[in-house]
């Protein structure tokens, strides 16, 4: 492995439109209980709509998205237990969390409503601070959920940048890589995206075992689709979390080639002649952006991101598994 240090141009990213407030259905007949919902769950932020019961809850949701629904039990033509097991029926909104409203407080009811699909409750009479610590805390819940990504296990996009923020204002050093593996698309052209997901996972299994072995402070991973990770770390721990990771993931991935390929170094890939090309093993390019008290530091997580993005391309550059390094100072001078 290789590790270099270069000055790349200052990439615009240009703005993002701010996150929209949570929308959230509010499925009521008692509209004196809709109303005191609608009313904090507005003063705290959130955008609401609303519906009589459970078939006019299906109808305003045929137009309207919501991020979760608020739903009472008990209702007129359709009530909260058959709207959830609908909504459960449904690809477009199987994954709605949906906290019941209820007067019922018994085991049993409640395990009528779980396994119909509800994801929490709030039994009657309840006051705003629990509406509101409920409804957030479901919220949270599930965006974590699907933020993770089902091959790897990791965090994704949104929960990649809430760490680099969090960073951010800690105040303290910390560094960004972007690693992806090269030539992969070599390999998913030849044997399949079966086997491409096997190198996605070893790439995975290479980091958890490169941070274990690394050890403090905590190293956070995150997988933002494809081949492609994020790590973030106290700059002294780039050089050994890399290492570690090049080392262990090159072993991993000759195991994961047909063996006659692995023992001559190459695939051969058929272009759209028919022709075949030789492609080498696929190695790890790394772009590390780094944030220190003697260097550059950030007010964006999006430009730390197009920072370590430039470097991964200058990584590409260079034969073999390569880290990036970028060690400008604050003044634009490199370091």
């Amino acid at each position: 492995m290789s590790t270099g240090v270069a000055d790349p141009p200052h990439e615009d990213l240009g703005g993002e439109p701010e996150d929209r407030p949570d929308l959230i259905l509010v499925v009521d007949d008692d509209q004196d209980i809709a109303s005191f919902v609608e009313f904090n769950l507005k003063v705290h932020g959130f955008d609401v709509i609303r519906a009589r019961d459970g078939q006019d809850a299906l109808e305003v949701m045929q137009d309207k998205r919501p991020d979760l629904a608020v739903v009472d039990w008990m209702m007129p033509r359709m009530d909260g237990v058959e709207l959830t097991r609908r909504l459960r029926a449904e690809p477009l909104t199987s994954a709605l969390p949906v906290i019941m409203l209820t007067a019922k407080s018994m085991t049993v009811d409640k395990v009528v409503g779980l396994t119909a699909g509800v994801d929490d409750y709030l039994v009657k009479p309840f006051d705003t601070a629990e509406l509101i610590a409920r409804v957030s805390s479901t919220l949270r819940r599930n965006k974590e959920f699907r933020e993770v990504s089902p091959l790897t296990g990791l965090p994704g996009n949104a929960r990649v940048r809430r760490e680099i923020a969090d960073r951010m204002k800690a105040g303290g050093d910390y560094s960004v890589g972007y690693i992806d593996i090269d030539r992969f698309k070599s390999v998913n052209d030849v044997y399949g995206f079966d086997r491409g997901d096997e190198f996605i996972g070893a790439l995975a299994s290479s980091l958890h075992r490169a941070v274990t072995t690394v050890g403090p402070p905590s190293i956070f991973l995150g997988h933002i689709g494809g081949d492609d990770f994020v790590f973030i770390c106290h700059p002294d721990q780039v050089l050994p979390l890399t290492k570690r990771t090049v080392t262990d993931f090159e072993q991993a991935a000759d195991q994961l080639y047909d063996a006659r390929d692995a023992e001559r170094g190459y695939i051969e890939v058929p272009d759209r002649r028919g022709n075949k090309n030789r492609a080498a093993l696929v190695t790890l390019s790394i772009g590390v952006a780094q944030a220190t008290a003697d260097g550059r530091r950030f007010t964006d997580p999006r430009v730390v991101i197009a920072v370590a993005s430039e470097m991964k391309k200058v990584a590409k550059s260079q034969p073999g598994s390569y880290v990036a390094i970028d060690r400008r100072r604050a003044d634009g001078d490199e370091g």
